[in-house]
């Protein structure tokens, strides 16, 4: 594992309550016994930021990625991309896991494009616990109206996110390893203050927006 998560972390940050694992049963089973398949499965992650894919109802197991896309709409997809499950959902991304080398892909259907995201499902995990930490425990001034406060923080909030980027980036430079990743864009989301929840400035930003 690049980075250390633990179950324990994330309950300690979340609650139990808020955390998504996935059943060993919705793998197939060439990945069920792969590493990033039991991270999924024992660590989980916090909701909200990312969300799992629901196994089927019927069959208790995830779709591929040839069942929620044209696999070969997308060019630079590997031979074998079509039969990773598929384990999550992140803006309009489709998360999949290659079982072979461990590796996260986004699969963005809109624009037929497919990206290396993470380099293994412990950095998924990770990055998930910072911004959602960032977006539960980042306080605002107050509620005083005062713009330059307000523009502090949000200074503050974009140095946040950028430590996040950076630290991650030292370990595992894909979720970051340019401007158009899924990552990079709920980074910036978050720096200019949306996704935040309640009456902060953050939120009233987004809901002004």
């Amino acid at each position: 594992m690049l980075f250390d998560v633990t179950r324990s972390e994330l309950a300690d940050a979340f609650g139990e309550d808020r955390l998504a694992t996935l059943p060993a049963t919705a793998f197939p089973p060439s990945t069920a016994g792969t590493e990033g398949a039991r991270l999924l499965q024992t660590v989980g992650v916090p909701t909200d930021t990312l969300w799992l894919r629901e196994p089927d109802e019927d069959s208790g197991l995830l779709p591929l990625v040839q069942d929620v896309v044209h696999s070969e709409d997308f060019e630079d997809a590997p031979q074998d991309a079509g039969e990773w499950p598929v384990v999550g959902w992140l803006l309009n991304a489709h998360l999949a896991l290659d079982p072979g080398s461990g590796k996260v892909h986004a699969f963005d259907a809109d624009e037929e494009t497919v990206q290396e995201l993470h380099t293994d499902v412990s950095s998924l995990v990770h990055v998930t616990l910072r911004f959602q930490r960032l977006l539960e425990e980042f306080t605002f001034s107050g509620d005083d109206g005062d713009d330059s406060d307000e523009e502090a923080d949000f200074e503050r909030l974009e140095r946040e996110v950028e430590r996040i980027r950076q630290e991650t980036s030292s370990v595992d430079p894909l979720p970051f390893q340019d401007d158009e990743t899924v990552w990079s864009v709920v980074g910036d989301e978050i720096a200019a203050g949306q996704r935040f929840k309640g009456d902060s400035p953050g939120a009233r930003s987004q809901t002004a927006s």
